[in-house]
Order: structure tokens, then C-alpha cells, then sequence
């Protein structure tokens, strides 16, 4: 009996003095109506269209990879995103950078993680602008069994001191952990849609909890 009001004793003085800080709860990135709280080119590229976030064109090719970033910084987190991919001529690609920052030359490119999205890339860990490379990924009869091509699908990616996990639709298709310790665990979320193709990409209901 002592020691277990030791016990009880000791847990309330950790969340008295701030050592057991409260879970967060998950936040939206995106209010549907604005880009309060992102920067790019919303006058050319990117659009809001009936609460979803809307890049690229099926009318004309984009002409080079173009991103839609948050201004605010993140480390370990989980972010959720529901997205849809719809394109038919050239390079069909997107994805969701993380732990990055912009290229300075050219000024268009991010250099960091890329969730990425797209025929043979789906669901797969991309570094983009650094080591230019799929770092992991799953394999096509996953993929198939799994995507829903030209909907709406449901995106995870989980980012806990250098182990990252990426779901589509529920399933687990990445787990990664970083051996380099050079590279940075921390950046500007982005929205990319990929340059060469005639294809347009939607994102809505952005949620993070950040850990």
C-alpha cells in the first residue's frame, strides 16, 4: 500500500512540475478556405476548389516540380492528408515533403523527404534534391491491392526521431529509420506537384499531431 501511494505520489509531482507533459491533439493545416499559414504560387499553380487544396493543370504541361509549403516548422509528428491524382499525358507524380527546406537554385525545388505519390513511386520514401533516390517503398501487388486510382485516398506519415512509417489506406508501406545522423529530423511540411506532366493534384483534410 506505501509504495503504491509512492507511486501515485511521484506521477502527480511529474505532471505538476512539467515532466509528463498532456498528449496534443491533432490540428488542421488547412481551413478549406484560405492559405492562412502556407506560402507559394497561388496565383498560377495553386487554387482552393470546392475546400481542397488543387495543384497543377490537365490543361497544359507543368512546366517544372512546383511546392505549396506551411511556414511553420516540424519535427516529430503524424500527419494525415487525403489526397487525389488525376493526369494523362507525361510525368503523373506528387507527394508530401517533410523535414525540408527550399532549394536556393533553383528557387522552385525542396530538398529533404518526400512521401511520394505516383505510378511506380506510391507510397514509397523519396529524397528529394539530396540523395535523389527511393530510400523504401512497397512492392506493386501491394499497391494494387490497395490504391484507389483517380479518388480520394487516405495518407499517413509518421515522423519519430529519425524512424519514419507511411501508410496509404490504412496499410503500412514504409518503415525507415535514418542512419545518417547528418540529416535534418526537422522542416516545413510541402505539396508538391511533379513538373513534365498534364496532371493535377487535390489535398484536403490535413491534420498534425505533433509528438
Amino acid at each position: 500500500m506505501f509504495k503504491t501511494s509512492l507511486c501515485f505520489l511521484s506521477a502527480a509531482l511529474l505532471i505538476l512540475t512539467g515532466y509528463m507533459a498532456a498528449p496534443r491533439k491533432a490540428v488542421s493545416l488547412f481551413d478549406g478556405k484560405t492559405f492562412n499559414g502556407w506560402e507559394g504560387d497561388t496565383v498560377k499553380t495553386w487554387k482552393i476548389e470546392n475546400g481542397a487544396i488543387a495543384g497543377g493543370s490537365l490543361d497544359e504541361t507543368v512546366p517544372h516540380n512546383d511546392f505549396l509549403c506551411t511556414r511553420k516548422i516540424y519535427s516529430n509528428f503524424i500527419l494525415k492528408v487525403k489526397f487525389k491524382l488525376t493526369g494523362y499525358e507525361g510525368f503523373i507524380n506528387t507527394g508530401v515533403q517533410f523535414h525540408s527546406v527550399r532549394s536556393k537554385n533553383p528557387g522552385y525545388e525542396m530538398i529533404g523527404y518526400q512521401a511520394d505519390l505516383g505510378d511506380k513511386y506510391w507510397a514509397s520514401l523519396y529524397d528529394e534534391s539530396r540523395r535523389n533516390k527511393t530510400l523504401a517503398g512497397p512492392d506493386s501487388a501491394t499497391i494494387s491491392k490497395i490504391l484507389r486510382p483517380g479518388q480520394w485516398n487516405d495518407y499517413e506519415v509518421r515522423s519519430e526521431r529519425g524512424r519514419i512509417r507511411l501508410y496509404l489506406n490504412g496499410t503500412q508501406t514504409v518503415d525507415y529509420t535514418e542512419t545518417d545522423k547528418s540529416i535534418p529530423q526537422k522542416g516545413v511540411i510541402g505539396l508538391q506537384i511533379h513538373g513534365g506532366g498534364k496532371a493535377k493534384v487535390y489535398y484536403k483534410d490535413l491534420m498534425i499531431e505533433e509528438l
